[in-house]
């Protein structure tokens, strides 16, 4: 049956929640046939949303940037969401709130015709490293593809030109290793697919200062860091920079704070997982329980 490729789930289109596998875009909707689109990821943990209100600040915001307004307010969103996973009986989800240009009448050419669609869903809850696999870390293949660069496409519009990343996670795979790092115009280091990079030398935490997607879970780092009189610094991480770090690690709503310790098959210091990262990652997953930091899906959803 189609159903059988489906995860367990629940979608909102057309105002209405809807099973996962009943969720369908027309064909000639501009998301679908040219990526114009935009889209935002939040996670349940514990039956809890962690940092809902700026992963909508920032979709509102992408929204406008594509001058694609939103129809729905934020309190509707909130509830369309904790809908979602309400409707899926989950109690840790990936739910992912998305905005397309939506269709044009008679297929006209004109993005401005058209009416913008929003629709959302919830699904269970994914890892790009796995908690088991936390102490082995991740093995990530440093690409020579070339990140889209910001000229071309706004990165703090979270979209998804992922064909660079796509490739990326290619190339990567068929190499061994568990995904992969772009580098910028300059030959720096960028980003990976759905996940941003930090290193750690004697100077503290540095992360790439342009060209990349400003992530809700990077930003909640830089804050965690703070709060442990860490210093961070955003600026540009040269190839030399990355693989002499004491320390690395993604950052990404699917998996939170991730060790990275092995660039392309090479050990980052001893290959183990460092103190910082260790210190960082442990105050995240806490912070997560937290109400100045989490939301639950019962206060939304009545």
């Amino acid at each position: 049956m189609v159903s059988d490729i489906f995860p367990k789930g629940s979608a909102w289109m057309n105002d209405e929640f809807i099973q996962l596998s009943e969720a369908k875009i027309p064909i000639l909707d501009w998301g679908f046939l040219r990526s114009d689109a935009t889209y935002d990821v939040v996670h349940v943990w514990k039956g809890r949303f962690f940092q809902l209100d700026k992963h909508i600040d920032r979709f509102f915001k992408s929204t406008e940037k594509l001058r694609m307004p939103c129809r729905l307010s934020r309190e509707e969103i909130k509830k369309i969401l904790a809908g979602c996973v309400k409707k899926a009986d989950l109690e840790d989800s990936y739910v992912e709130m998305i905005q397309t240009r939506g269709m044009s009448p008679n297929f006209v050419r004109d993005p401005r015709k058209a009416t913008p669609r929003f629709m959302a869903f919830a699904v269970p809850f994914g890892w790009i490293l796995k908690p088991e696999d936390f102490e082995k870390g991740l093995d990530v293949y440093l690409t020579d593809i070339t990140r889209i660069p910001p000229s071309s496409v706004d990165p703090t519009i979270k979209n998804y030109h992922w064909m660079d990343l796509v490739t990326g996670m290619l190339d990567a795979y068929d190499r061994g290793h568990h995904t992969a790092i772009l580098v910028d115009e300059d030959n720096n280091v960028s980003e990976g697919p759905g996940f941003n990079i930090f290193s750690v030398d004697e100077n503290g935490i540095n992360t790439p200062d342009h060209g990349v997607l400003e992530g809700i879970t990077r930003q909640t780092v830089i804050d965690l860091a703070k709060e442990l009189n860490i210093k961070v610094n955003k600026k540009p991480i040269t190839i030399k920079m990355l693989k002499s770090s004491e320390e690395l690690f993604a950052t990404s709503t699917a998996g939170g704070v991730m060790p990275i310790t092995k660039i392309s098959g090479k050990n980052i210091n001893k290959g183990t997982v460092g103190d910082i990262t260790r210190k960082i990652h442990k105050l995240y997953w806490d912070k997560h329980s937290d109400p100045d930091w989490s939301t639950s899906i019962n206060d939304i959803f009545l």
